[in-house]
């Protein structure tokens, strides 16, 4: 049976996917069969294993990172936002109506006991498995419900590293109130403190790691400084907080409330601009509407906020407009939903694309590969989808069912088409935008990653936890 080393964090968004990422590539570097875990994601950026099921983007990095196929044991509960108060429950890659239909608290007993199956086969299987918690496990009011913190250290007695994203300020004060709140069990589990994101001469640290050893007898195994290479996030949050705000030209993606896969534009780099009104548009010389987890509600967003129909202006004028999967349906004429799947309805779309969309109850998930036939490039990506949809005499099919065309209105279900550099070249070139710096390949930047983050801890120590 393998062994177990976990990242938890302090707060959300503290690194807890890129530590885990970088961990797994150097483990693997070893020699070591590794495997990436986390137990339950909220997220909506999810993409598709080649077994073709759904997992969160985050592990399917990690997968990459550590050589492995990904495989739904390493995510098998996503959780897919559809409101504020309401998420799609997928278990093992596929998504599952009654779970979903089950108030919060009920999932918890039915969904542990697949937690601990897919845990305890990955732990048969490989030499280590990496393990990423979720949010914090200070959240003392959802310990009873826990299934993605403390109780899956505890499941397999994992060494947990705790980081703090010390850019934020008070790491320490995080750090030590997060220990506090541990019961003894949990703190036994706690084997070193990470302070992420660093800037600066990490010397000028001390003596607050010493101070904080005294107080809790963990050790802080390493300070990772704020590293600029990016990996596709799993909530988008960093994204969105680099997107650019300079005089330029730039390429606007709707900001819609329940944006879906948004990590699939990253490749636009400072070219990409949020935007969530009319006025956010001047200056834009190509607009994408993104995918969504409520393609009718957030349609009604868009018209509401008046981008419905400064978007079609925009498109009268010749700039070219892109729609992702639910921001393709939103293109076309009409959406249904005879089978209830968003809540029922019949709603016209922009009509700048003769097409419509009929949701259906199952759900398209694969990867896919198609050849586009306005640039004969040969294109790769995933679909996730509940819409069916049907090309009136107007349009013109690009690739069948996947890919159309009407002007310089394009609508996809290929996500992950910018992603493909030459088709991405093409776009901006269509936008008269230059292409951006590119991209390292992703295993570069898990390289890149791994040598700088094994440089920052105490690598011995960290190593001797396995």
């Amino acid at each position: 049976m393998g062994n177990a080393i976990m990242v938890q964090g302090c707060t959300s968004n503290a690194g807890k996917s890129y530590l885990a990422s970088a961990l797994c590539r150097v483990l693997a570097d070893e020699g070591l069969r590794v495997a990436p875990f986390k137990a339950q994601n909220m997220s909506n950026n999810a993409g598709v294993t080649p077994a073709g099921l759904e997992m969160g983007r985050a592990q399917l990095v990690q997968a990459r990172a550590a050589r492995v196929v990904p495989d739904v044991r390493m995510n098998p509960v996503l959780l897919k936002p559809e409101a504020d108060t309401r998420s799609q429950v997928v278990l093992l890659g596929r998504a599952d109506p009654g779970l979903t239909a089950l108030p919060w608290r009920e999932r918890k007993g039915r969904l542990w006991p697949h937690v601990q199956e897919a845990l305890h086969s990955l732990m048969a299987e490989f030499d280590v498995v990496v393990i990423e918690g979720a949010g914090s496990p200070a959240e003392v009011n959802l310990r009873s419900s826990d299934i993605v913190n403390m109780r899956v250290a505890r499941e397999v007695q994992a060494a947990v590293l705790l980081a703090a994203d010390i850019d934020r300020g008070g790491a320490f004060a995080h750090l030590l109130g997060t220990w506090h709140c541990l019961i003894p069990e949990e703190r036994a589990l706690l084997r070193g403190f990470i302070l992420n994101r660093f800037r600066g001469d990490a010397s000028l640290l001390s003596p607050a790691p010493e101070w904080l050893q005294e107080r809790t007898g963990v050790p802080t195994v390493g300070v990772v400084p704020w590293l600029d290479v990016p990996l596709p996030e799993e909530d988008g949050v960093a994204l969105e907080g680099a997107a650019a705000r300079g005089d330029g030209g730039f390429v606007a993606i709707a900001r819609l409330p329940r944006v879906s896969n948004l990590d699939e534009f990253a490749p636009l780099g400072e070219l990409a601009r949020w935007v969530a009104s009319p006025a956010d548009l001047v200056g834009a010389r190509a607009v994408i509407l993104p995918g969504s987890k409520s393609t009718a509600a957030d349609l009604a967003w868009l018209r509401a906020s008046g981008l419905a129909g400064a978007i079609t202006r925009l498109a009268a004028q010749g700039v070219p407009v892109l729609g992702v999967c639910g921001g393709l349906q939103m293109l076309g004429s009409r959406i249904t939903d005879p089978h209830d799947v968003e809540g029922g309805g019949d709603v016209a779309g922009l009509g700048l694309l003769d097409l419509e969309t009929e949701f259906a109850p199952l759900k398209t998930t694969r990867l896919t590969r198609l050849t586009d036939a306005e640039t004969g490039f040969a294109l790769e990506g995933y679909e996730i989808h509940h819409g069916q949809t049907v090309a009136g005499s107007s349009v013109q099919a690009l690739a069948p069912g996947l890919l159309w065309r009407q002007g310089n209105v394009r609508g996809t279900y290929l996500h992950g088409l910018l992603e493909n550099p030459a088709y991405l070249e093409r776009f901006l070139g269509w936008a008269d935008l230059p292409a951006p710096a590119g991209l390292d390949s992703l295993d570069a930047r898990l390289d890149a990653i791994a040598m700088r983050v094994k440089a920052s801890l105490d690598w011995p120590l960290v190593r001797g936890l396995l």
